[in-house]
């Protein structure tokens, strides 16, 4: 370990950017002010040259893939040195585990770098419990912090009556266009649904504007939105509808949650966990295929929302910088034989 038990730890992710996840933002403000360990930005020079006892991978595609064929090879080359110095040291891997697979990409020199980050991985940082355990590698729950310190400079707007939204990244496995046939089929005369955010292809766009124009009750405010907009998106609905297909770690419900709408989520172990966790009367889960009645039975939930908000305790940013601290010296102590 370093000088002092002072671990030095590399992110996956260099200084962030206005257009990078709000996750990176917190996460990385919380690692820069956590007492024992230096926080260290992605720099190439370093991770092939410098010393640090632990890297921390997040998305490992985005250090291997590029936007032209010219930095894809660049980047992979980078890659495959990276990964020689590695095996030759005793730096600790550390994987957080933001979704269940390994992501589907074409080239099968970019998946063998994924799977090689994948095996060698000393240490593996879980969003919830029902994240799988992979036996052999120890593992930490460290809990999605909230948004509340990240919208505090967004000025409150007021729920707009009887109105239920969608915001966020529009994607096929979001059920968007589900949601729009339930909502047309509800005897909700009075109340509205908002779509908001930027579609992944202008055909699937095309399809929610023709959808969304069949019901007068519907608007689509389909663009990509600023943390702002996003922020104002969600506080003027009463109620947040994410009905995802697959649902595993969602930002955006924690993100209503903690601009304090209620929201209405597919049922599945994250969810129930979640439900429990936050109190009763913020998270409402529906059954298989989203339908009218469970719309109709949401809206009159999130007519009277509970006076209490959300309870999101658990999820202060000092925690996690605090249990990422912690989860960084085990790993070191598991790639160094417990020295």
């Amino acid at each position: 370990m370093s000088t002092g038990d002072r671990l030095r730890v590399m992110q996956s992710f260099g200084a962030p950017r206005p257009t990078s996840n709000p996750y990176v933002h917190m996460l990385d403000a919380a690692l820069t002010s956590e007492p024992g360990l230096e926080h260290l930005r992605f720099d190439r020079r370093t991770a092939l040259f410098g010393r640090y006892d632990a890297l921390h991978f997040h998305w490992p595609e985005t250090l291997f893939g590029g936007a032209t064929p010219l930095k894809r090879v660049i980047r992979r080359l980078f890659g495959t040195v990276l990964i020689a110095r590695l095996r030759l040291t005793r730096v600790a891997i550390v994987r957080t585990l933001h979704n269940v697979e390994l992501p589907d990409v074409d080239s099968r020199w970019e998946r063998v770098l994924l799977r090689w980050v994948d095996r060698r991985a000393d240490f593996h940082i879980r969003l919830n419990e029902s994240t799988p355990v992979r036996a052999g590698v120890p593992s930490a729950v460290i809990p999605h912090g909230h948004y509340r310190d990240w919208f505090a400079a967004v000025e409150p707007v007021p729920a707009e009556p009887r109105t239920l939204g969608f915001v966020g990244l529009v994607r096929r496995y979001k059920g968007v266009e589900s949601l729009i046939a339930a909502f047309r089929s509800t005897r909700l005369a009075e109340w509205t649904l908002r779509i908001s955010g930027n579609p992944s292809t202008r055909e699937l766009a095309d399809e929610i504007r023709a959808l969304a124009d069949a019901d007068e009750r519907i608007t689509a405010d389909l663009r990509y939105l600023s943390e702002e907009d996003f922020a104002r998106a969600v506080m003027s609905s009463m109620g947040i509808v994410l009905p995802y297909r697959f649902m595993h770690n969602s930002g955006t419900a924690l993100a209503a949650l903690s601009l304090g709408r209620p929201v209405l989520v597919p049922r599945n172990d994250v969810n129930t966990a979640l439900a429990d966790e936050v109190g009763p009367g913020w998270v409402s889960m529906f059954d298989g295929e989203l339908s009218a009645a469970d719309l109709q039975n949401f809206a009159d939930a999130a007519t009277s929302p509970p006076e209490a908000g959300p309870d999101l305790t658990d999820r202060g940013w000092s925690l996690v910088g605090i249990r990422h601290r912690d989860a960084y010296a085990r790993a070191v102590r598991a790639r160094r034989g417990g020295a």
